[in-house]
């Protein structure tokens, strides 16, 4: 198809709707897919919240690459991208269709930004842990858009807003990470002690909740200025990534939420932000 035919087909696809919420995921560890607990159910009180999306767009802070990439095929694997884990775990499949269409109109929308259309990714555990809570029939199509690694914060929430006008076609646009994630320092004997995290690791989760419920976002898009504690919580870009991305799409009347607001084994939060 020439490309004038590709956006037709995509402004008929996509018909106006109510303006989407956006979310952030804390995802946690892969178990979270096949296991029982709080954080899942917070997983599936959310959705019942959600109005009924056309397609789903997910910054997973596990597709980190040099430039960006979506994925454009009709129907993305299953990504297994972790070891050590039962083998349950390895078995579960999340079969819901690509968006080849809304893929396109990413790549679009993105402009001058060479966007890549990638044909060989998939979903990862960082999209289809979650998802598979939100909608467990599969029944809502998925694509994934990755995260440059080469770039700034600063960079990723720009390139953010280019994604609003998604939002009134009812894409639901998700980030999926964790703002403290410092798999180093993990305690496993205590994993599963309930809202248990270290000393700067509830200093970090404190100062970033109070800065995400003030809407005072440069602090966080400047994170590696902050203080230790911010160091520890965020060692590395990729979980914490995601967030921005979805800081970067919310209106300035749009109000912002936490839910699964807890810390686990030390050194990592499951703290998941909605807003509409």
């Amino acid at each position: 198809m020439n490309t004038l035919n590709d956006l037709h087909k995509i402004s008929g696809t996509f018909s106006t709707t109510e303006k989407m919420p956006v979310l952030f995921l804390g995802h946690g560890s892969p178990m979270n897919a096949i296991e029982e607990n709080q954080f899942v159910t917070g997983f599936r009180n959310l959705a019942k919240t959600l109005p009924q999306p056309n397609a789903i767009l997910c910054i997973s802070a596990h597709w980190f690459t040099n430039g960006t990439k979506v994925t454009a095929m009709e129907m993305p694997r299953t990504i297994h991208d972790f070891g050590g884990f039962p083998q349950a775990l390895f078995e579960v499949q999340y079969p819901a269709k690509g968006n080849p269409e809304l893929a396109l109109e990413t790549k679009e929308l993105l402009k001058p930004v060479d966007v890549e259309l990638d044909e060989h990714w998939g979903l990862d555990h960082g999209t289809w842990s979650v998802v598979k809570h939100l909608y467990p029939e599969a029944n809502v199509p998925v694509i994934q858009m990755s995260i440059d690694y080469t770039k700034s914060p600063q960079y990723h929430f720009e390139l953010a807003k280019k994604l609003s006008d998604l939002r009134r076609k009812g894409i639901l646009i998700i980030g999926s990470g964790n703002i403290v994630h410092n798999l180093r320092l993990v305690d496993f004997p205590n994993f599963n002690v309930d809202n248990y995290g270290f000393d700067w690791a509830i200093e970090a989760r404190e100062t970033i909740n109070n800065y995400l419920l003030d809407g005072n976002f440069q602090p966080l898009i400047d994170y590696e200025k902050q203080s230790k504690a911010f160091q520890l919580a965020i060692p590395t870009p990729d979980h914490y990534l995601p967030l921005i991305y979805t800081l970067g799409l919310k209106g300035k009347t749009e109000e912002l939420s936490l839910f699964n607001d807890k810390l686990v084994a030390g050194s990592l939060s499951m703290t998941s932000v909605k807003i509409m």
